[in-house]
């Protein structure tokens, strides 16, 4: 294995695919360290420390971005959850399977509708994930135009950073190795 390791270094173009990946995936990990503004991290401890399973799931898919209210909290999961939509849509509306049958351009239309879906989804968990914060009482703003602002500060940095991930994504599959996003959430489920 080491020495298909090392043979891998000798081919430039290999060497440059998985230099680009490493350091998206490197990426990927610095984001989920950084948080939102207006959380009150001593609260949001004992929020995880008190709720049941589902948020230590959530969170582990996410690489524990969503215990720290990190920027990379939803993780790709938005557009996961987008591809798999669009897909049994697909099925469901002519229009759709037209599409997919129409070759590379067609392909192209979906994988736009697919990440416009997936905006959306993001959007929707970006205000899910912002009620449960702030009905346990992690927000340090709850009441007045403050209250307002640092909810759509929240929001929006939750949903730029699961469409951030998905690009990043892409960029792995385009300029990298393997497939992006389950790149993201191997090394998310890994850490």
């Amino acid at each position: 294995m080491f020495e298909t390791f090392r043979n891998a270094w000798k081919i430039e173009d290999l060497r440059k695919r998985l230099l680009y990946t490493l350091l998206i995936l490197i990426i990927f990990r610095l984001g989920c360290a950084v948080p939102v503004p207006y959380i009150d991290s001593s609260a949001l401890t004992e929020m995880f420390n008190t709720t049941g399973s589902m948020l230590t799931y959530l969170d582990m898919m996410s690489g524990n971005a969503l215990s720290q209210c990190a920027i990379f909290a939803l993780g790709v999961q938005p557009y996961i959850n987008a591809s798999i939509i669009v897909q049994l849509l697909t099925v469901a509306i002519p229009y759709l399977e037209n599409l997919s049958k129409e070759g590379e351009e067609g392909r192209r239309k979906l994988t736009r509708i697919t990440r416009y879906t997936g905006a959306g989804i993001g959007v929707a968990m970006s205000i899910g994930y912002y009620m449960v914060l702030r009905s346990w009482g992690v927000l340090t703003y709850n009441t007045g135009w403050e209250a307002w602002f640092s909810a759509v500060v929240i929001v929006l940095s939750f949903a730029a950073g699961s469409q951030l991930l998905t690009w990043m994504g892409e960029q792995i599959d385009d300029k990298g190795i393997g497939n992006g996003v389950s790149l993201l959430i191997f090394v998310g489920i890994i850490s």
